[in-house]
């Protein structure tokens, strides 16, 4: 395990070595880096690989939570990794990031790979009545829910221990880091920013996606000049664990074109 404090907070991040253009992945609300796992394990590049627990998650610090400081983690620790312009994978959250990374370093920035995530995700009412159950009940109370979203109906009737031990996940992140980054999502607004992202992005939606459905994606994609859009089926909210072979195919593909 790697730690390092930036920005006055202690980050758990994996860092790989590998030949050109770096990948960073960055993962979603309620979640650590290892939903990417399986697709890291199934890319066709050797690059350099960085994840990161984002403050609040993982075993990283808590600590004051907005979107302007999850983007700084990531660009504070690929400068102290000394990582050139990259491959950022964001999903969801890590989708807001990736494009709130891409604004504001864009030296940083290679291109993007956009999961399930949108240029605005809900609304303030959703967000706050979020907040307050995460507050007074905690986590667990909207785990079914939450894993609802997540998963396809497949998945979740016929991956019994895989969704067990998402639920763990999900329920041992932090309340204070859980509700912080959903006060962050709640707001960030980049539609006014997307049309501006020169970098060539790939945008992916799950076709069953609860959490961030194909219309909020297709209309992101919309947004930036260029996106390819691409939709996989039997897919909810995390395609790097339902989809992971197609989810790596499309980022394998995406490197390749930014040698």
């Amino acid at each position: 395990m790697a730690f390092v404090t930036v920005n006055d907070v202690t980050l758990h991040y994996r860092h790989s070595y590998g030949v050109g253009i770096p990948i960073v992945f960055l993962n979603s609300l309620g979640t650590d880096f290892r939903i990417w796992d399986a697709v890291i394990h199934q890319l066709t590049v050797n690059a350099p690989i960085l994840c990161l627990d984002k403050r609040g998650h993982g075993l990283s610090d808590d600590g004051p939570i907005t979107m302007d400081a999850l983007v700084g983690d990531v660009s504070t620790l690929m400068d102290h990794l000394d990582m050139k312009a990259a491959l950022i994978c964001g999903v969801s959250v890590g989708g807001l990031i990736a494009q709130g990374l891409a604004a504001a370093r864009p030296d940083l920035v290679a291109g993007l790979m956009l999961c399930c995530t949108g240029a605005r995700i809900g609304d303030a009412e959703g967000w706050n009545a979020r907040i307050q159950a995460v507050e007074d009940q905690g986590i667990a109370s909207m785990a079914e829910a939450i894993l609802e979203r997540w998963f396809s109906e497949g998945f979740r009737s016929g991956r019994l221990a895989d969704l067990a031990g998402y639920r763990n996940m999900l329920i041992r992140t932090s309340a204070v880091g859980y509700a912080g980054v959903c006060a962050a999502i709640r707001d960030s607004d980049f539609t006014d920013q997307a049309p501006r992202i020169t970098m060539p992005t790939h945008c992916i939606a799950g076709a069953i996606d609860l959490a961030t459905p194909p219309a909020l994606v297709q209309a992101l994609a919309s947004l930036i000049n260029g996106a390819h859009y691409e939709e996989l089926d039997n897919c909810g909210h995390l395609p790097s664990i339902e989809q992971s072979a197609a989810t790596a195919r499309s980022i394998s593909s995406l490197h390749e074109t930014l040698r």
